[in-house]
């Protein structure tokens, strides 16, 4: 393995690794030591972050070729959370429709009004398409796209460079 290639991929690893659990860290913050309740596009805008962080250590530890392949995966993952960011900004945005069944659904059966009832008391309601945050006028979904962005391009630009 050429040293300035392994060592490339190494940089780009614990890069990758540190800045997702850095951003997971931050999220779990504002959501359990701020009260931000996640809605369900937030906390699938998480799950490329949660498999970046051991295939980022997979990069730094492994040999290059199975490095580049880490590499790789987490740049498609991320790539698909950037996806996901965007559309979820889009829908804070009113560009365009969130998931229907994301912020109440539809309602409960006739049976179980009473039930519905008395979980609705207890129970806080996340709407996907109201931003909880917004910092520097851009929603925490608008971040997760940029960020998810930035880390799929460094981790897919180092994966793919001979």
């Amino acid at each position: 393995m050429n040293t300035a290639s392994a060592l490339r991929l190494k940089t780009a690893g614990l890069w990758l690794a540190l800045l997702s659990a850095l951003i997971l860290g931050a999220v779990l913050v504002l959501q359990y030591g701020y009260g931000y309740a996640p809605c369900k596009l937030c906390l699938t805008e998480r799950l490329p972050f949660y498999a970046a962080v051991p295939l980022g250590l997979a990069a730094l530890l492994a040999p290059e070729r199975l490095a580049r392949l880490a590499l790789g995966l987490a740049a498609l993952g991320l790539l698909y959370g950037a996806g996901i960011g965007v559309y979820h900004a889009g829908a804070e945005w009113g560009f365009w429709p969130g998931p229907t069944d994301c912020g109440g659904g539809t309602g409960a059966n006739p049976g179980q009004v009473g039930d519905f009832l008395n979980a609705l008391q207890t129970t806080k309601v996340v709407d996907c398409s109201v931003a909880a945050l917004r910092v520097l006028e851009i929603s925490l979904a608008g971040w997760s796209a940029l960020v998810s962005f930035a880390l799929a391009s460094l981790a897919g630009t180092v994966a793919a460079r001979p």
